[in-house]
């Protein structure tokens, strides 16, 4: 059976906070950024968010494992590669997988090697997130993670944008896009992740976009840093110029489809926003989703943004099994 949905990326387990800002300026934090760091780096954060007795909670995330989550939990059958170490994080990450009905190749690295990967979320009373990551194992994929013939077995093959950060883990990425050319059928999807890193990594975003993409799924600081422009509607123009389609967030002013003949406009839901993180991740994979069970790309939008609206009223990057369902029957009934 053909897998609807494979993709590659960080597995990182998330660890959400509720903080105040004057914590986010003491620690020295951006916000709204994400910040790459190590285990060492992240131990001191971690003591002093304990000590502040910030609301937390943690599951598995990275943001390919979260829009997986979101279309696994719609229904649709979902592959991942990623990799993780046969530590505590990690058996948190895998069982968390699969209890979303995830698949993956299960390879392990060695107890006592690089920690299994952890992203710290702190969300702000105005639900911004600000984001320190220790990639630790996780950008370390090589061959042996792989399972081409399983990634070709599949309609969409969904690539993560941090994956250029990583030497190792982009050589994988352009293992399976070498691979995929041999299988023109299956879609390619691509998230752009982080306007800086678009920025800071354009080489390897454009070498990505060589090899044929169908979608591009970004917010509209990650658009303009796309096309090197600074309004969102000279950025829009310019994606018109791309072979590809567009799928540009925009907070409170909605999302845009972009493609090369038209600039569809839809509206955002008003909402109470808790937490933004993990909505940009749940509008790729609820958009996927219905791009799968053959909605015109309006509606896709249209579910994309109703499902991530369901998260930025939630605190954490994800909904319980129930709340998915509850989301996807919700909105067909409207």
């Amino acid at each position: 059976m053909k897998n609807d949905i494979s993709a590659i990326g960080n597995a990182l387990v998330d660890t959400v906070f509720k903080v105040p800002h004057e914590l986010i300026k003491e620690l020295g934090l951006e916000i709204d950024q994400m910040n790459l760091s190590n285990a060492e780096e992240q131990a001191p954060i971690i003591k002093r968010l304990i000590e502040s007795g910030a609301e937390t909670i943690s599951d598995c995330g990275g943001s390919a494992t979260n829009s997986l989550v979101a279309a696994s939990s719609y229904g649709a059958k979902c592959f991942h590669v990623c990799k993780v170490t046969n530590d505590k994080d990690g058996e948190t990450y895998l069982n968390s997988l699969k209890d979303a009905g995830v698949a993956h190749k299960g390879n392990m690295a060695a107890f006592g090697s690089i920690p299994t990967g952890k992203c710290l979320i702190l969300v702000t009373p105005d639900a911004k997130r600000s984001m320190m990551t220790s990639l630790s194992i996780s950008s370390e994929m090589d061959a042996l993670d792989l399972d081409l013939d399983n990634i070709a077995n599949s309609k969409i093959f969904y690539i993560e944008g941090y994956m250029v950060t990583s030497n190792k883990n982009y050589q994988c990425a352009i293992t399976i896009l070498e691979h995929l050319k041999n299988y023109p059928e299956v879609k390619i999807a691509l998230s752009l992740s982080d306007p800086g890193i678009v920025a800071g990594f354009r080489d390897q975003f454009q070498e990505i976009e060589s090899y044929g993409l169908s979608y591009v799924f970004g917010n509209d600081d990650e658009a303009m840093a796309l096309t090197g422009t600074s309004d969102i509607e000279q950025a829009l123009l310019a994606l018109q110029s791309k072979s590809f389609t567009s799928i540009v967030t925009m907070g409170g002013d909605g999302s845009a489809v972009v493609t090369p003949s038209e600039v569809l406009r839809v509206d955002a839901i008003n909402i109470n926003p808790i937490d933004t993180n993990g909505a940009g991740d749940m509008f790729a994979g609820s958009f996927l989703y219905a791009l799968l069970q053959n909605h015109d790309l309006k509606a896709c939008a249209e579910f994309a943004n109703f499902g991530a609206a369901r998260i930025v009223e939630t605190f954490g990057p994800r909904l319980s099994k129930e709340r998915y369902v509850e989301t996807l029957k919700s909105f067909q009934k409207s």
